[in-house]
């Protein structure tokens, strides 16, 4: 799956995996630090919280207006800096009175502004490297490689943050509230990393750093060269709205994982685990089984006797070391509900292979359903998800009920959660990598920047609208507040099919 790619994909894609493991690990621990260090209330935390996810989601529109003009090498480059000023300012002890609040509202607003300009314009950097004729037909794939990569850094950011945090503690004797600074620093060194990847292999995707706008080498022949037939600018434009449309009811309903599902978690879920199920709440476990997927396809893909004899050695030696934490396991294991967030990335990351390898063969067999389809049909997969958890939901107390019943409340087992987290990722690799592929691929060439911040700025509208779900938690029966997901997956992907004609001739 990873053949015949440009080298500038794996530079820019690990480039993008330090960004992302910096500030995932910022955000696993942000809102508990809010509460911690500066006595915030609930309200008041979430409200922060929530504004900086829609600042980083709505920045990449300005990063992408200036990538347009100046280029999107310049940017990203300049969006690492500001991030990293940021998170230097964040991992600064400073207490927990005013100076210290204005302090981190000025680091978010650095966080946010770096992030604006770097996230949406490395992406139409991979989405350029796929104009060359000769890797056209790798898009899709690329981008499907390139979603691995960010969830690469999702999956191990949690673990990192809470470690260092016990490592300051312990080690260190640092308090509780000055040891979230150590999982910030954490952050900078990332993004260290990420710009030092970055220029050490510049050279591989230096072709892709300019917009069609900015580069001023035979600035007359590129302009003439980017000008689409009159009309296509504006069919191509409302084409990207109409997805952008879809997409923000599929972020509402897939970041429930914060929300309602992390309720559900809470107050629904078992919460300790035996067996063969407790060893899916170690990471390192799950990165085993990863880790058998991927030697399973090299022994697939590969002719080469040595490849596959190498490949079937960690198959053996991965299922060993399962086999031995299975039978060193020491009792049940704690359940904490923000866990089950560990799920969806180790899942990303376990089945991209595996979405390649089916959508390759079907593209071979001339059956490989376009990107619009792709999106349509990632929108009834998350509502098939949501079907899970209204079967799992059955006969369950509303939450307040629940609330109410104490020692006696009714739980569940976590495989709904962790079933229902399987399929979600089906979802979101139909969509995400697809629609991000779709945006590079249909954006008129002079607005390229803008277009990809319209694709953030429309996940940033779907997780404002999340917030709105949590006023349903209370008084209404389960299957309700499942059934409002399903509905607006449903519709969208309907709205979808009935648009599709439009969509596959810009995509052509």
């Amino acid at each position: 799956m990873f053949k015949n790619q440009p080298k500038g994909l794996y530079a820019l894609a690990l480039a993008n995996t330090g960004e992302r493991f910096g500030y995932y690990t910022m955000i696993a621990v942000f809102a508990l630090f809010l509460r911690e260090n500066f006595g915030l209330e609930p309200g008041t935390a979430g409200l922060i919280y929530s504004s900086f996810l829609m600042l980083v989601y709505f920045l990449p529109v300005v990063g992408g207006l200036l990538a347009d003009l100046f280029g999107y090498g310049k940017m990203v480059t300049t969006g690492i800096l500001i991030m990293f000023f940021g998170y230097v300012a964040l991992s600064v002890p400073l207490g927990g009175d005013t100076v210290g609040l204005v302090a981190m509202m000025g680091a978010l607003l650095l966080i946010s502004l770096g992030t604006g300009l770097f996230k949406g314009n490395l992406q139409v950097m991979v989405g350029n490297l796929y104009d060359d004729a000769k890797y056209s037909d790798r898009r899709d794939a690329a981008f499907s490689i390139f979603y691995m990569a960010i969830n690469i850094g999702a999956m191990f950011a949690p673990t990192a943050a809470v470690k260092i945090m016990e490592f300051a503690q312990k080690e260190l004797g640092v308090s509780v509230g000055d040891s979230y600074h150590f999982a910030f620093g954490v952050a900078c060194a990332s993004l260290i990393l990420s710009i030092a990847i970055y220029y050490a292999f510049r050279s591989t995707f230096r072709h892709v750093e300019k917009s069609s706008r900015s580069s001023k080498k035979d600035k007359k022949e590129k302009d003439t060269a980017a000008e689409l037939p009159p009309g296509e600018t504006s069919r191509r434009v409302v084409a990207l709205i109409l997805v952008f449309i879809v997409v923000i009811f599929f972020w509402m309903a897939f970041h429930q994982n914060g929300l309602t599902l992390t309720f559900f978690a809470n107050e629904f879920t078992a919460h300790s685990s035996t067996g063969l199920q407790a060893m899916s709440f170690d990471v390192w476990n799950l990165v085993l089984c990863i880790l058998i997927v991927y030697a399973g396809f090299a022994i697939y893909d590969n002719k080469d006797i040595r490849t596959r004899g190498i490949a079937a050695g960690v198959i053996v030696a991965c299922v060993a070391v399962l086999i031995y934490r299975y039978f060193n396991l020491d009792g049940p294991v704690d359940v904490a509900a923000p866990i089950f967030q560990q799920f969806n990335p180790c899942f990303v990351v376990a089945l991209t292979p595996v979405s390649m390898a089916l959508f390759g063969w079907l593209a071979r067999k001339g059956k490989e359903p376009s990107a619009p389809r792709k999106i349509a049909l990632g929108m009834l997969v998350a509502a098939s998800a949501y079907l899970i958890m209204v079967i799992g939901s059955m006969g369950l107390p509303t939450p307040n009920e629940q609330l109410a019943a104490g020692d006696a409340a009714t739980l569940v087992s976590p495989n709904w959660l962790i079933s229902t987290y399987l399929v979600l990722t089906f979802g979101e690799l139909l969509l995400s990598p697809m629609g991000i592929s779709f945006v590079t691929k249909v954006a008129p060439p002079k607005l390229k920047g803008l277009m990809m911040g319209g694709w953030f700025a429309s996940t940033a509208i779907g997780n404002f609208l999340v917030s709105v779900c949590g006023y349903l938690w209370g008084d209404l029966p389960l299957w309700i507040v499942w059934g409002v997901f399903i509905g607006v997956c449903v519709v969208s992907a309907l709205f979808m099919f009935v648009m599709m004609k439009r969509l596959e001739k810009v995509a052509k």
